[in-house]
């Protein structure tokens, strides 16, 4: 006799930040395996068009304006989303940006913002869904965090403090939620390639690379994908029920080198 019950058949997924980057990828992949996906975003029109492909492609998706600062536009979005999907049995927390800066230097109303996005945001996600989770005694709860977490990085501005407090959150709710049948889990990020940061000045990126290399972060130019993030979501919310993967990291592969670049790196 089996100690859980098996997932269902049909899981709707709520996607926040899907309008780009690890979202949109993970949106995707998880379509394409038969998820119902609710994609969230501040970038409605971009979310549109994304479902729009989906539907197309013969998957389900909805698509709706989602600000995960805002408590109203958190509850507004999770019922719309209920409504056309049925009740939400997965979360993937993404949404968010990063404005590169030195922490003191930092104006504090921007700081607050990216607390806010990334941290608070989850938390707003949870409040409203995970309720029903425990009701129906099932559900994933899944966070993006960062190795950023593990290991602070420079000129990072408020990402590193929210990103901490993300993964903190994540573990705590891991703890609460034990014996409800509902799993919280972390996918950690290493450097990935994604619209993030993309916008910030040259005069801001020159210092943070310099910084980077000085500290060691820089160890070779290669960056993940988001599709391989969005492979590792996969995997945690397709773990069958009676297992909990908690945290899974990601780092890019270095590129190869030929035989003797190697064994004179390494003599």
């Amino acid at each position: 006799m089996p100690r859980f019950d098996p997932h269902p058949d049909v899981r709707p997924v709520l996607i926040a930040g899907a309008s780009s980057g690890i979202g949109a990828a993970t949106a995707i992949i998880l379509a394409e395996a038969g998820f119902p996906v609710a994609l969230g975003a501040r970038r409605v029109q971009t979310c549109q068009e994304l479902a729009d492909k989906i539907t197309a492609n013969g998957g389900k998706a909805f698509a709706g304006a989602l600000d995960v600062t805002d408590d109203a536009s958190v509850d507004a979005f999770v019922t719309a989303a209920e409504q056309a999907l049925g009740p939400i049995e997965v979360v993937v927390s993404g949404a968010g940006d990063i404005e590169f800066g030195i922490a003191h230097e930092m104006d504090p109303e921007n700081f607050l913002r990216q607390v806010d996005v990334h941290l608070v945001g989850a938390q707003r996600l949870a409040h409203r869904v995970i309720p029903g989770m425990i009701e129906r005694r099932r559900g994933d709860f899944v966070v993006i965090g960062s190795d950023c977490a593990d290991l602070v990085r420079p000129r990072n501005g408020a990402y590193n403090a929210a990103k901490t407090g993300l993964e903190a959150m994540a573990r705590q709710m891991r703890q609460e939620l034990e014996g409800t049948g509902v799993r919280a889990s972390i996918v950690r990020p290493g450097a990935t390639q994604t619209g993030m940061g993309m916008n910030a000045a040259p005069e801001q990126v020159g210092p943070l690379l310099d910084d980077w290399v000085r500290w060691g972060f820089a160890r070779h130019p290669y960056f993940l994908r988001a599709s391989d993030i969005a492979a590792a979501v996969s995997a945690v919310v397709n773990t069958p029920r009676g297992a909990h993967i908690v945290l899974v990291e990601v780092q890019p592969e270095a590129p190869l080198t030929r035989p003797g670049e190697q064994q004179e790196a390494s003599s």
